[in-house]
């Protein structure tokens, strides 16, 4: 029996039921829900709503209630109950009678959902900030393995300067602490209670509320029951989270899939995250690296969603607040195994060095270098860019790199030329003039892998 149907004298169709019931979706909220349930029934026996006596009996069957379906999301939707608070309350009618129908009493099922999600939030907040320190403690442990590894930095997609694979790593260790950032942001600001708020003005009870949201675990009570039954900002914050994260997954499993390529060869994918073709024996497809680049367009999708379900509703709850659920735990579940799936893909990835470094000594990567030598002759930069630039034209005519042209050559654009240039050239020395804070000399990879690893 739906927990409304006395104002009804006609039955639901059978078409609506499908329509309106979201036990398929809420079902993930029965833990929540429960935990939810014993501490209204103190909050409701500290004013004598319930006897100490009729409180611990609702507790108790509470509590089989959940050590009896546990984590069998089956068997609460196999109910065919309208939704996780149906589910409880009938179960509970079940088992302790009359008794159970007092639970409600002061309670909507506006402010019990409100609830019921906060708590499933911050439940699944701590999941997903192990989840992101145990992908950061990955690209740490890949920067260790291979700090000095040198290859080639990339505008444009051309090659630009060369990097070591160390800062690499310490460049997406900055995108996904900013990102763990964010979350404990978010964490902070939805954790405030709405049990006690009542369908939309307040419960009509005499609780403590600050008492009540303690209990739970939360830093205190939501401060307007108008707010509180209609708020889903930490839907949108989490996705936006998300989103944004997502974003740098995406970059980084770009970035990956690109070095694995034939066409690069700075990377191996280890065979436990990649896959052959059905038809060309011979292909070994990052298949892991590309789930997380195409996860990325659901996950942005429902932050779309949720955003345009909220824009334009009244205060205070409306049905169509029932979509908050449905993409928030899909962008959770996505994020979540992403998380876990890139910190699999680094573990077991090896960097082809010689490869990576024939690669950063061809493009030009040094043609800087030549102009910085050429400013410390005393040539203005702009002057040394264009000059540069001229010998590099002259270099790829002649298919030599710029530290294997002939000094009479180089010193036929620029007389200030002299052998001393030939040091400022090589890759060691393009690497050691990056010798500041963020940058690729590798004793400043060094130091910035110390302090992250909190040494």
């Amino acid at each position: 029996m739906a927990l409304w149907g006395g104002r009804f004298q006609g039955q639901s169709s059978a078409l609506f039921q499908l329509f309106n019931d979201s036990l398929p979706v809420d079902y993930r909220l029965f833990q929540q829900d429960v935990e939810g349930s014993i501490a209204w029934a103190d909050a409701i026996a500290s004013v004598g709503i319930l006897s100490a006596d009729e409180c611990q009996r609702l507790k108790q069957a509470l509590n089989d209630l959940l050590t009896e379906v546990g984590e069998d999301g089956n068997a609460i939707i196999a109910s065919g109950a309208e939704d996780i608070h149906s589910f409880v309350e009938q179960r509970l009618i079940a088992k302790v009678g009359d008794l159970g129908k007092k639970l409600h009493t002061g309670r909507s099922r506006n402010d019990q959902v409100a609830t019921d999600l906060k708590l499933w939030c911050k439940a699944t907040v701590t999941e997903l900030q192990h989840k992101l320190q145990t992908l950061v403690g990955a690209l740490l442990a890949l920067c260790e393995r291979e700090l000095d590894a040198v290859m080639p930095g990339y505008t444009h997609l051309q090659r630009a300067q060369p990097v070591t694979f160390g800062h690499w790593c310490l460049a997406y260790v900055e995108m996904f602490e900013r990102d763990l950032s964010r979350l404990n942001d978010a964490l902070k600001r939805l954790d405030t209670c709405p049990l006690g708020s009542g369908a939309l003005a307040g419960t009509a009870y005499a609780i403590d509320r600050q008492k009540l949201a303690l209990s739970l675990g939360f830093n205190g009570p939501t401060l307007n029951s108008l707010d509180a039954v209609s708020d889903r900002d930490h839907v949108v914050e989490l996705c936006s989270a998300a989103s944004l994260s997502m974003l740098h997954l995406s970059r980084m499993a770009e970035d990956l899939i690109f070095f694995n390529s034939g066409e690069a060869a700075f990377i191996e994918l280890a065979d436990n995250v990649t896959s052959g073709s059905s038809l060309m024996p011979q292909k070994k497809n990052p298949d892991a690296l590309e789930l997380i680049r195409g996860k990325t367009g659901r996950v942005y999708g429902n932050l779309m969603g949720i955003l345009t379900t909220m824009k334009a509703l009244p205060l205070a709850y409306n049905k169509d607040m029932q979509e908050d659920k449905e993409g928030l735990f899909d962008t959770l579940d996505s994020w979540g195994i992403c998380l876990d799936m890139a910190a699999l893909v680094l573990e077991g990835l090896k960097v082809n060095r010689g490869n990576a470094l024939t690669a950063a000594q061809q493009g030009y990567a040094n043609a800087t270098e030549l102009a910085d030598y050429l400013v410390a002759k005393g040539m203005p930069f702009r002057e040394a860019h264009h000059v540069v630039g001229e010998l590099v034209v002259k270099a790829i005519g002649l298919g030599l790199p710029l530290e294997q042209l002939p000094l009479e050559l180089l010193q036929q654009s620029a007389s200030v030329i002299q052998d001393d240039v030939f040091p400022h050239l090589s890759i060691e020395a393009c690497l050691g003039k990056r010798d500041v804070l963020g940058g690729t000399a590798i004793n400043r990879v060094q130091a910035a892998l110390k302090v992250k690893q909190g040494d």
